[in-house]
Protein backbone atom coordinates (compact mmCIF):
# COMPACT_ATOMS: atom_id res chain seq x y z
CA UNK A 1 0.00 0.00 0.00
CA UNK A 2 1.07 3.90 -0.97
CA UNK A 3 2.56 5.25 1.79
CA UNK A 4 1.50 8.94 2.49
CA UNK A 5 4.46 11.54 2.97
CA UNK A 6 3.07 15.67 3.04
CA UNK A 7 4.26 17.02 6.47
CA UNK A 8 7.40 18.07 7.66
CA UNK A 9 7.18 15.38 10.74
CA UNK A 10 7.14 12.57 9.28
CA UNK A 11 10.44 10.97 8.24
CA UNK A 12 10.10 7.35 7.78
CA UNK A 13 7.19 4.98 7.00
CA UNK A 14 6.70 3.76 10.61
CA UNK A 15 3.65 4.36 12.72
CA UNK A 16 4.80 6.52 15.14
CA UNK A 17 6.94 9.24 12.56
CA UNK A 18 4.54 12.04 13.48
CA UNK A 19 3.77 11.71 17.04
CA UNK A 20 2.93 15.25 17.23
CA UNK A 21 0.43 15.82 14.54
CA UNK A 22 -1.08 12.39 15.68
CA UNK A 23 -1.23 13.39 18.81
CA UNK A 24 -2.60 16.68 18.59
CA UNK A 25 -5.82 15.37 17.27
CA UNK A 26 -6.64 15.14 21.05
CA UNK A 27 -8.06 18.75 20.22
CA UNK A 28 -10.67 17.87 18.53
CA UNK A 29 -12.08 15.07 20.84
CA UNK A 30 -11.50 17.57 24.04
CA UNK A 31 -13.56 19.68 21.90
CA UNK A 32 -16.08 17.79 20.83
CA UNK A 33 -16.41 16.56 24.53
CA UNK A 34 -17.18 20.83 25.41
CA UNK A 35 -19.72 21.01 22.54
CA UNK A 36 -21.46 18.03 23.55
CA UNK A 37 -21.78 19.40 26.96
CA UNK A 38 -22.61 22.13 25.93
CA UNK A 39 -25.62 21.06 23.34
CA UNK A 40 -27.03 18.16 24.90
CA UNK A 41 -30.64 18.30 26.64
CA UNK A 42 -31.21 21.55 24.23
CA UNK A 43 -33.17 20.06 21.58
CA UNK A 44 -30.92 20.84 18.55
CA UNK A 45 -30.16 17.32 16.61
CA UNK A 46 -27.92 19.14 13.76
CA UNK A 47 -25.63 20.55 16.49
CA UNK A 48 -25.47 16.99 17.91
CA UNK A 49 -24.26 15.72 14.16
CA UNK A 50 -22.00 18.21 14.88
CA UNK A 51 -20.49 16.85 17.73
CA UNK A 52 -20.06 13.56 16.48
CA UNK A 53 -18.51 14.34 13.02
CA UNK A 54 -16.32 16.92 14.92
CA UNK A 55 -14.82 13.72 17.26
CA UNK A 56 -14.68 11.83 13.97
CA UNK A 57 -12.53 14.34 12.54
CA UNK A 58 -10.04 14.06 15.64
CA UNK A 59 -10.37 9.73 14.85
CA UNK A 60 -9.97 10.02 11.06
CA UNK A 61 -6.88 12.41 11.42
CA UNK A 62 -4.95 10.40 14.06
CA UNK A 63 -5.46 7.48 11.66
CA UNK A 64 -3.86 9.33 8.55
CA UNK A 65 -1.15 10.63 10.86
CA UNK A 66 -0.23 7.30 12.39
CA UNK A 67 -0.79 4.97 8.95
CA UNK A 68 -0.56 7.88 6.56
CA UNK A 69 -2.36 5.65 3.57
CA UNK A 70 -4.83 6.26 1.03
CA UNK A 71 -8.07 4.88 2.98
CA UNK A 72 -6.68 6.68 5.69
CA UNK A 73 -6.53 9.88 4.27
CA UNK A 74 -10.06 8.84 2.97
CA UNK A 75 -11.51 8.50 7.18
CA UNK A 76 -9.30 12.03 7.51
CA UNK A 77 -11.17 13.98 4.45
CA UNK A 78 -14.30 12.76 4.44
CA UNK A 79 -15.61 13.95 8.40
CA UNK A 80 -14.47 16.92 7.72
CA UNK A 81 -16.33 17.47 4.42
CA UNK A 82 -19.68 15.94 6.05
CA UNK A 83 -19.18 18.70 9.06
CA UNK A 84 -18.70 21.44 6.25
CA UNK A 85 -22.29 20.17 4.35
CA UNK A 86 -23.99 19.47 7.36
CA UNK A 87 -23.23 23.10 8.77
CA UNK A 88 -23.58 25.02 5.76
CA UNK A 89 -27.10 23.14 5.71
CA UNK A 90 -28.16 24.23 8.85
CA UNK A 91 -26.68 27.96 7.80
CA UNK A 92 -28.94 27.89 4.88
CA UNK A 93 -32.07 26.55 6.95
CA UNK A 94 -31.45 28.03 10.26
CA UNK A 95 -29.88 31.25 9.53
CA UNK A 96 -31.40 32.08 6.24
CA UNK A 97 -34.90 30.04 6.44
CA UNK A 98 -35.18 27.98 3.72
CA UNK A 99 -37.15 24.86 3.61
CA UNK A 100 -35.87 21.21 3.58
CA UNK A 101 -35.38 21.10 -0.32
CA UNK A 102 -34.26 25.08 -1.11
CA UNK A 103 -31.88 24.53 2.22
CA UNK A 104 -30.10 20.67 0.63
CA UNK A 105 -30.26 22.07 -2.89
CA UNK A 106 -28.20 25.33 -1.78
CA UNK A 107 -25.96 23.42 0.39
CA UNK A 108 -25.24 20.56 -2.79
CA UNK A 109 -23.84 23.57 -4.52
CA UNK A 110 -21.13 23.87 -2.44
CA UNK A 111 -19.17 21.26 -4.13
CA UNK A 112 -19.49 22.47 -7.86
CA UNK A 113 -18.05 26.15 -5.59
CA UNK A 114 -15.23 24.39 -4.11
CA UNK A 115 -14.92 22.79 -7.67
CA UNK A 116 -14.95 26.00 -9.34
CA UNK A 117 -12.50 28.29 -6.61
CA UNK A 118 -9.96 25.56 -5.30
CA UNK A 119 -8.27 26.15 -8.76
CA UNK A 120 -7.96 29.52 -7.97
CA UNK A 121 -6.83 29.43 -4.53
CA UNK A 122 -4.21 26.91 -6.26
CA UNK A 123 -2.96 30.01 -8.02
CA UNK A 124 -1.77 31.68 -4.91
CA UNK A 125 1.72 31.14 -4.25
CA UNK A 126 2.83 29.16 -1.15
CA UNK A 127 -0.63 27.56 -0.32
CA UNK A 128 -0.13 24.38 -1.85
CA UNK A 129 -2.17 21.99 -0.86
CA UNK A 130 -4.00 23.69 1.79
CA UNK A 131 -5.85 25.59 -1.65
CA UNK A 132 -8.40 22.96 -0.99
CA UNK A 133 -9.99 24.46 2.31
CA UNK A 134 -9.54 28.13 1.51
CA UNK A 135 -13.11 28.10 -0.21
CA UNK A 136 -14.58 27.32 2.88
CA UNK A 137 -13.83 30.74 5.00
CA UNK A 138 -14.34 32.58 1.97
CA UNK A 139 -18.25 31.36 2.23
CA UNK A 140 -18.32 31.70 5.77
CA UNK A 141 -17.58 35.31 4.99
CA UNK A 142 -19.82 35.73 2.33
CA UNK A 143 -23.18 34.04 4.60
CA UNK A 144 -21.71 36.55 8.11
CA UNK A 145 -21.90 39.97 4.95
CA UNK A 146 -25.47 38.88 4.10
CA UNK A 147 -26.50 38.33 7.42
CA UNK A 148 -24.64 41.31 8.96
CA UNK A 149 -27.54 43.35 9.49
CA UNK A 150 -30.41 41.20 10.64
CA UNK A 151 -28.41 38.91 12.71
CA UNK A 152 -25.14 40.88 13.49
CA UNK A 153 -24.00 38.73 16.30
CA UNK A 154 -24.07 35.59 14.31
CA UNK A 155 -22.86 37.35 11.70
CA UNK A 156 -19.83 38.63 13.90
CA UNK A 157 -19.40 34.78 15.62
CA UNK A 158 -19.41 33.56 11.81
CA UNK A 159 -16.34 36.25 10.93
CA UNK A 160 -14.24 35.04 13.58
CA UNK A 161 -14.50 31.89 12.97
CA UNK A 162 -13.38 32.15 8.94
CA UNK A 163 -9.91 34.35 11.05
CA UNK A 164 -8.96 31.44 12.73
CA UNK A 165 -9.40 28.95 9.92
CA UNK A 166 -7.75 31.54 7.29
CA UNK A 167 -4.86 31.42 10.42
CA UNK A 168 -4.98 28.45 10.26
CA UNK A 169 -5.26 27.49 6.76
CA UNK A 170 -1.75 29.70 6.78
CA UNK A 171 -0.24 28.23 9.14
CA UNK A 172 -1.00 24.52 7.33
CA UNK A 173 0.61 26.10 4.42
CA UNK A 174 3.66 26.81 5.90
CA UNK A 175 4.39 23.45 7.67
CA UNK A 176 7.09 22.23 4.96
CA UNK A 177 8.94 25.67 4.00
CA UNK A 178 9.36 25.76 7.37
CA UNK A 179 10.90 22.71 7.89
CA UNK A 180 14.58 23.25 8.37
CA UNK A 181 13.77 26.16 10.95
CA UNK A 182 11.33 23.82 12.81
CA UNK A 183 11.32 20.03 12.35
CA UNK A 184 8.65 19.51 14.48
CA UNK A 185 6.53 21.78 11.80
CA UNK A 186 3.71 24.23 12.11
CA UNK A 187 0.55 20.81 11.19
CA UNK A 188 -0.02 20.42 14.85
CA UNK A 189 -1.28 24.23 15.26
CA UNK A 190 -3.54 23.43 12.53
CA UNK A 191 -4.98 21.02 14.39
CA UNK A 192 -5.26 23.17 17.92
CA UNK A 193 -6.77 26.10 15.82
CA UNK A 194 -8.96 23.67 13.59
CA UNK A 195 -10.40 22.06 16.66
CA UNK A 196 -11.03 26.08 18.43
CA UNK A 197 -12.75 26.40 15.12
CA UNK A 198 -14.97 23.91 14.49
CA UNK A 199 -16.41 23.66 18.41
CA UNK A 200 -16.68 27.47 18.05
CA UNK A 201 -18.88 27.13 15.03
CA UNK A 202 -20.92 24.61 16.72
CA UNK A 203 -21.58 27.18 19.62
CA UNK A 204 -22.29 29.76 17.24
CA UNK A 205 -25.52 27.63 15.54
CA UNK A 206 -26.13 26.79 19.35
CA UNK A 207 -26.35 30.31 20.39
CA UNK A 208 -28.23 31.60 17.26
CA UNK A 209 -30.52 28.68 17.93
CA UNK A 210 -31.18 30.11 21.71
CA UNK A 211 -31.77 33.62 20.51
CA UNK A 212 -33.98 32.54 18.68
CA UNK A 213 -35.64 30.07 19.47
CA UNK A 214 -38.97 31.69 19.96
CA UNK A 215 -39.35 32.75 16.25
CA UNK A 216 -37.55 29.83 14.47
CA UNK A 217 -39.96 27.15 14.76
CA UNK A 218 -37.22 24.30 12.73
CA UNK A 219 -35.13 24.61 15.55
CA UNK A 220 -35.71 20.84 16.54
CA UNK A 221 -35.68 19.39 12.95
CA UNK A 222 -32.90 17.53 11.09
Amino acid sequence: MREIDGYCERLDPSYWAEPINAVTNVCFLIAAFIMWRRVRGQGLPLAMVLVALLAAIGVGSYLFHTHAQVWAAMADVVPILLFILVYFYGVNRDFLGLSLWPALGLTALFLPYAALTVPLFQLVPGLGGSAAYAPVPLLILIFAFFLRARMPDTARGMALGAAILIVSITLRSLDVPLCEALPMGTHLLWHILNAIMLGWMIDVYRRHMRRHANSTPVATRM
